[in-house]
C-alpha cells in the first residue's frame, strides 16, 4: 500500500424530500448566490419550485444560469464567470447531475482567478482559491458531488480536459432518491456504467497488499450490478435507488483510490468521443473499457483475474488465468448489453475515420511531449489507437 493523504468536506445529506431543506442548509454559508441548472427536467418534475421556495423562505438572493448540457461546454462556464462577478455572487448551487456540477466547479474557480479559466484544465496548475459550491443531485452517476475535480468541453477546440483540488470539493451536497423515480432507462445505464468505471480506474493496479480497498471497491461493484438491474425492471424502487446513489457518491468522493496506483486511461480514451462526437459519457464508457481491459489484462493478469472471481462470479475451475480474466471480460460485457447499453464504436456511428487523431489527441502526441495514459500498463498513441481499433 501506498503512502496517501485523504480529506473529503463534503457534508452528504441523504433522504427522501431534504431537498426541501436546501436554504436552511445555505443560510450560514451564503448571502448571494447563482442557482446553476441544465434543461427543463428539474421545473417539469417540481425540484425547481422546491428549491426556489427554500430560498426564499430563508431569504437568500438568488441569480440563476440554465442551460447546461450533457458534456458541459466552455462558453456556458464563461457565461457563468461573467455573471457571479457581475452580481457579486459569494456562492454557487448546482441542481443537478455531473454536468451541471462541473460547469458550477469551474465558474466558481473562473470566478476567483483571473485569465482564462480554460488554462487550468490545460496546464494543471495551482489555482488562488474557488467560490464555496454544493450540490442537489437530480442523476446518480459522475460522483462529482462529493469529488475535487471537474471535466469541462471546449468545443470550439473539440477537447474534453479534467482539473481537480480540494478547494473545488461541494460544502454539502443533498441526495433525495425519490428525484430519479422518472430518468430514463438510458440514463440508467449511462450512469450505472460511469459509477461502475469510476471504481474499476482506481480497482485495476499494480500495487501490491491493498485488501481492504480492493474489498469495498468490489463489494460496491456489485451492489451497483445488483440495483441496476432490480431498476431496469422498477425504476421507481426506492431502496435500489438509494443504494445506487449511495455507490455513485463513494465511487468517486477518493475513498477507493487511497494507498494505491490509479489507471484512468479508458476516461482518457473515452472523452476523446465525448469531445468529438458528444456521446454520452457513461455509453462511451461501456465500449472502451473492456477494449482497453482486453488489450491490458496480461500486464497484470492476477489482479484481471480476481476481478473475474470476486466481482464477476467466474468459478475458478477455469483454472488458466487467461481463460478466468477473458471470461471475467466477457461477463462484464454480457451486464453492459443487459441494462442495454453500447459495446461497439459502430453503435454510437462512430467509425475508423478519426482514430488515429483521437489516439494521438488522448496522448497530446503532436505537442512533442507526450503523455502516457494509465498506470496498469502505460500507453502511447499507438497503444490508444489499437485500443480503438479493438472497440470498433
Amino acid at each position: 500500500m501506498l503512502n496517501f493523504d485523504y480529506e473529503n468536506k463534503t457534508r452528504i445529506i441523504f433522504g427522501e424530500d431534504t431537498h426541501k431543506t436546501v436554504g436552511e442548509v445555505l443560510k450560514p454559508h451564503a448571502s448571494k448566490v447563482l442557482l446553476h441548472y441544465g434543461g427543463g427536467s428539474i421545473k417539469s418534475t417540481g425540484v425547481y419550485d422546491d428549491v426556489i421556495n427554500s430560498l426564499k423562505a430563508n431569504n437568500i438572493d438568488f441569480v440563476e444560469l440554465g442551460g447546461v448540457k450533457p458534456n458541459p461546454r466552455l462558453s456556458l462556464v464563461n457565461e457563468g464567470i461573467k455573471l457571479c462577478i457581475e452580481e457579486n455572487v459569494d456562492f454557487i448551487l448546482a441542481v443537478g447531475g455531473g454536468s451541471v456540477i462541473d460547469s458550477a466547479k469551474t465558474i466558481a474557480l473562473g470566478a476567483k482567478n483571473e485569465g482564462d479559466v480554460w488554462d487550468f484544465f490545460l496546464t494543471n496548475k495551482d489555482n488562488n482559491g474557488a467560490l464555496p459550491t454544493s450540490t442537489i443531485l437530480t442523476i446518480p452517476a459522475a460522483g462529482s458531488e462529493a469529488s475535487s475535480g471537474a471535466v469541462i468541453t471546449n468545443e470550439d477546440k473539440e477537447l474534453k480536459l479534467s482539473y481537480g483540488r480540494e478547494n473545488l470539493r461541494p460544502i454539502f451536497s443533498i441526495i433525495n432518491p425519490k428525484i430519479y423515480f422518472t430518468l430514463p432507462a438510458n440514463q440508467i445505464a449511462n450512469g450505472v456504467c460511469d459509477m461502475m468505471i469510476h471504481i474499476m480506474e482506481r480497482y485495476f493496479t499494480n500495487t501490491k497488499n491493498t485488501e481492504l480497498i480492493d474489498g469495498l471497491c468490489e463489494s460496491t461493484l456489485k451492489t451497483i450490478m445488483k440495483n441496476a438491474l432490480i431498476l431496469k425492471e422498477d425504476n421507481k424502487n426506492y431502496e435500489a435507488w438509494s443504494e445506487i446513489a449511495l455507490a455513485g457518491t463513494i465511487a468517486h468522493n477518493g475513498l477507493l483510490g487511497i494507498g494505491r496506483e490509479q489507471d484512468w486511461a479508458s476516461h482518457n480514451i473515452e472523452h476523446e468521443l465525448s469531445a468529438i462526437y458528444d456521446v454520452a459519457h457513461g455509453a462511451g464508457l461501456a465500449v472502451v473499457t473492456p477494449a482497453w481491459m482486453t488489450y491490458v489484462y496480461k500486464t497484470n493478469v492476477d489482479m484481471f483475474v480476481q476481478f473475474a472471481i470476486n466481482v464477476m462470479g467466474v468459478d475458478v475451475a477455469y483454472r488458466d488465468s487467461d481463460k478466468i480474466a477473458l471470461e471475467g471480460i466477457k461477463r462484464l460485457k454480457n451486464f453492459f448489453r443487459e441494462m442495454e447499453l453500447p459495446l461497439r464504436l459502430e453503435d454510437l456511428n462512430i467509425d475508423d475515420n478519426k482514430l488515429e487523431l483521437m489516439a494521438k489527441k488522448a496522448t497530446n502526441f503532436e505537442s512533442g511531449k507526450e503523455n502516457l495514459l494509465g498506470g496498469v500498463k502505460k500507453l502511447n498513441w499507438e497503444d490508444v489507437f489499437a485500443i480503438y481499433k479493438l472497440a470498433l
